[in-house]
């Protein structure tokens, strides 16, 4: 048992890795395409209207196509119990059932665009309509595309492949960056003037479905490769395994879909509130850049484990395994959420300000963004809780706790508003995130016979209270900076940042070595692992 327990941790530091790199990459290229996107276009309209036109284009592909998304996740859960041998009649089969309902959803989207653009986002002036519009026609096929790539995901970790279901996303952000590339060598640095402003929003909305197809495109080779399923329509509607597949994944789309639900709801109060969706846009963007790293990290290789581990006689092994999830994600995310408040301001000016995106934009970013750095840990946390649920063959408990969030963002969305603005808006996905971690836990403790949440609820307010005096050292460094060097430049600006990035990053790293917690043991004896090969 050691020596498997030994074997395991080497296989999900080595999964780590590979994803945590290949996302890495991912994630810069995402970081400078909507640099891109910022410099071009501001916060102006072919920004706010892109963002209503991706809302539901966008939302099937994170929903369906995205790691960790239920596709992935449900088909990851079912063959990690199964002969892969058995396994390519089946994705065929779930493949066609899929592509055959997201194809009509596809020609819906093409058909009533300015009803739906009308219903996410009714407070929105005509001439952003009409470029939203247009762009939800352009964009509608990635419908389709998302459920083949969210597959593609599962079947790729599954024959245990992680760099390309963790690199591809770069086709998307290469594509809208050659795409903004031919628009500023037609229109140079007036791409943002109104009378450009539809063939911006067109750029804008090709680019982003081209990226999705050659997605999918070099997905589907690997797929062919590995043995595990070919593009086949396969209408075996009664073959093992199809059952429990959709048990999984059907309950966890609705689930998934009903947190995004909230997204919607907050970009329907957001319309009503100039470049509030824009704002949105781009600071969640500097949050999910790392995030999305070490979600990856924690999420993609843990899955696996905790369906191996579903069992009941596996349950204190599990129990172990959530813990480290739970504190891996502290470990992780409270040390960011002190240096985005700390240091938000810096940032934005940073990775945004150029060309069109000038002081004001900064201005209306900064506080969505700080609003955004506190909800952090709950985000990512609540994600690790869904997934140990979908591990064991349970994704209604999660739906139900979607469905009454639905409620619950919709009051918060109404009250925090009126007094925050656009960072309330933000808040009130934090206050469900917060909600959804407390009754998830709660059911996992009388499921699984107890889980030692005092104990747990200690360390994670303990690595709190290390991240609060982080973000405060970081503050006093930043603002010393500020007096005596100054920050007149790129190149000042980029020192300080790093500077206070680093006093925040060993303050929280001292509190926490003296928790004596056993995950803090884990992080570091990674970290010298990797220094010293």
């Amino acid at each position: 048992m050691p020596e498997n327990r030994k074997s395991t941790r080497r296989s999900l530091t080595g999964i780590a890795g590979i994803v945590a790199f290949a996302t890495l990459i991912s994630k810069v290229f995402g970081l400078v395409r909507e640099q891109a996107v910022a410099a071009a276009f501001g916060v102006g309209a072919v920004a706010n209207a892109y963002v209503y036109a991706n809302i539901i284009p966008g939302f099937l592909f994170i929903l369906l196509g995205g790691i960790n998304g239920p596709f992935h996740s449900s088909i990851v859960s079912v063959l990690a119990k199964r002969e892969k041998s058995a396994a390519a009649p089946l994705l065929e089969t779930v493949t066609t059932l899929v592509s055959g309902v997201l194809l009509v959803v596809t020609i819906l989207l093409i058909l009533f665009a300015p009803t739906f653009i009308d219903l996410v986002a009714p407070g929105l002036d005509e001439p952003v309509r009409a470029i939203a519009i247009q762009q939800l026609r352009i964009m509608a096929p990635m419908a389709l595309l998302a459920g083949l790539i969210g597959i593609g995901f599962g079947i790729l970790n599954a024959s245990e492949q992680y760099w390309l279901p963790s690199l591809s996303p770069i086709f998307s952000s290469l594509a809208i960056i050659a795409g903004l590339g031919i628009l500023y060598g037609l229109f140079g640095a007036q791409i943002d003037a109104r009378q450009y402003a539809p063939v911006g929003g067109i750029v804008l909305a090709g680019g982003t479905l081209a990226g999705a197809v050659v997605q999918w495109l070099a997905q589907l080779v690997a797929q062919w490769r590995s043995g595990l399923g070919k593009l086949r329509l396969r209408f075996d509607w009664r073959i093992d395994g199809l059952k429990e597949v959709m048990s999984v994944m059907v309950p966890a789309i609705f689930s998934a879909g009903m947190l995004h639900i909230n997204v919607y709801t907050d970009l329907f109060f957001a319309s009503y509130i100039d470049h509030a969706a824009a704002a949105m846009k781009y600071a969640s963007l500097i949050v999910l850049t790392p995030l999305g790293i070490i979600s990856n990290m924690i999420l993609v290789p843990m899955l696996p484990v905790f369906s191996q581990l579903a069992a009941p006689e596996n349950w204190q092994e599990l129990k172990v395994r959530i813990r480290q999830g739970l504190l891996l994600t502290a470990l992780t995310m409270l040390p960011l959420t002190a240096i985005f408040i700390a240091s938000a301001s810096l940032i934005v000016r940073l990775v945004y300000q150029r060309f069109a995106f000038n002081e004001q934009a900064v201005e209306i970013v900064v506080p969505v963004l700080v609003a955004y750095g506190l909800g952090m840990f709950f985000y990512l946390g609540r994600d690790v809780l869904v997934r140990v649920f979908y591990a064991l063959g349970d994704g209604n408990t999660p739906f139900r706790v979607s469905v009454a969030n639905i409620f619950l963002n919709l009051l918060l969305d109404f009250l925090l508003v009126n007094a925050f603005a656009t960072p309330g808006l933000v808040l009130a996905t934090i206050g469900v995130n917060l909600t959804s971690m407390a009754v998830l836990l709660w059911v996992l403790h009388r499921r699984l016979n107890g889980l030692p949440l005092l104990n747990w609820g200690g360390a994670i307010l303990a690595l709190t209270g290390s991240s609060f005096v982080a973000g405060l050292g970081s503050w006093a460094v930043s603002w010393g900076w500020e007096q005596i060097v100054g920050s007149g430049n790129l190149l000042l600006q980029l020192l300080e940042f790093t500077l206070a990035a680093l006093v925040a990053v060993g303050i929280f790293a001292l509190f926490a070595s003296r928790l004596n917690l056993p995950e803090v043991e884990i992080v570091v004896s990674r970290i010298r692992q990797r220094f010293s090969r």
